[in-house]
């Protein structure tokens, strides 16, 4: 294997790479078909310094060398998705949910970031991500399996109890508030403000927050949890994506690239920057166009919309 290059620091363009795209990331979810290795290679292609990490493209080839492919492509890692789904009423399945975000964090540690972006889950009824629901039990007056303020209480206690392994490991929990339609099924954390309630009682460098525009840029109240947010040094990471209609059937996948859509990158790009974030800048879409577009394209794509929508503002 080549000796390995360097990763930039956060904000500092790597060796040879535009100084304009020093922030840009690329999430390994918009490029859904690549290996690990492929994904890096097209990222430092396209002449970024950093790339966000799922955890299954980790998983194929393990941590430590998933480490090493990053860094022999010059890269940092910006963040590792996904920890979460914390709220099974079962305490068997809580007890295997806790077990693997403690792995997550692990995995966090040796890829070399400190941002572990936690997806914080749905509601027990939900069978799976994405549905269906669990039938309604016919002999009780209420299902604790609908529950929200319950779901969302387990989630409080089980960061709780994750959050001194997270510090021990130098890493921090990132929530990610989602989109309300998907609070069934996926996160029962559906603001920023919800997210940030729920870090407070938790140091800045132990739980922080993902400000992700495809699921937050309906908010009436953003403004003002943005600026919480950088005022208790929470924010942790900066997503970027668009809202595009038609929904598609499985409205997860109706991110889109940068100005397609109706999300004012303008504004919440500006609010984050007063904020004072300066880190990376994660390009994250799930969409089958961009999934069946060639990599060299979706790259270029997302570094010329960075360009145009996202960097002005920051």
């Amino acid at each position: 294997m080549a000796p390995r290059a360097a990763a930039a620091p956060v904000g500092q363009a790597a060796a040879g790479r535009p100084a304009e795209l020093a922030r840009l990331s690329l999430n390994t979810a918009t490029t859904k078909a690549l290996t690990l290795e492929q994904a890096a290679t097209a990222a430092a292609g396209a002449g970024l310094s950093s790339i966000g990490l799922w955890r299954d493209r980790v998983q194929e080839v393990g941590a430590a060398q998933a480490a090493r492919i990053v860094a022999d492509h010059g890269l940092r890692v910006s963040s590792l998705c996904r920890g979460g789904f914390l709220t099974a009423a079962d305490e068997t399945a809580a007890r295997s949910a806790l077990d693997d975000n403690r792995r997550a964090i692990e995995e966090a540690a040796t890829v070399g970031t400190r941002e572990l972006v936690m997806v914080v889950g749905g509601l027990p009824a939900a069978s799976a991500p994405g549905g269906p629901a669990q039938p309604y039990p016919g002999d009780r007056a209420a299902d604790p399996g609908r529950d929200v303020v319950a779901a969302r209480e387990r989630v409080a206690e089980r960061i709780g109890e994750l959050a001194p392994f997270a510090a021990g490991h130098g890493v921090r929990l990132v929530l990610e508030a989602l989109h309300p339609m998907f609070a069934a099924d996926r996160a029962v954390i559906s603001t920023l403000g919800q997210a940030l309630d729920l870090a407070e009682p938790f140091p800045a460098e132990v739980v922080g927050v993902v400000v992700d525009t495809y699921h937050v840029w309906w908010d009436p109240d953003l403004r003002a949890q943005v600026a919480r947010a950088g005022a208790t040094g929470r924010i942790a990471g900066y997503q970027v994506c668009d809202w595009t209609l038609p929904l598609a059937a499985d409205p997860l996948l109706s991110r889109g690239h940068v100005g397609d859509g109706y999300v004012d990158f303008a504004s919440i790009t500006r609010w984050v920057a007063e904020a004072g974030y300066t880190g990376d800048v994660e390009v994250e879409i799930f969409h089958q166009g961009v999934w069946d577009t060639p990599a060299e394209q979706t790259l270029s794509t997302m570094a010329e919309r960075y360009v145009r929508h996202v960097l002005p503002y920051l």
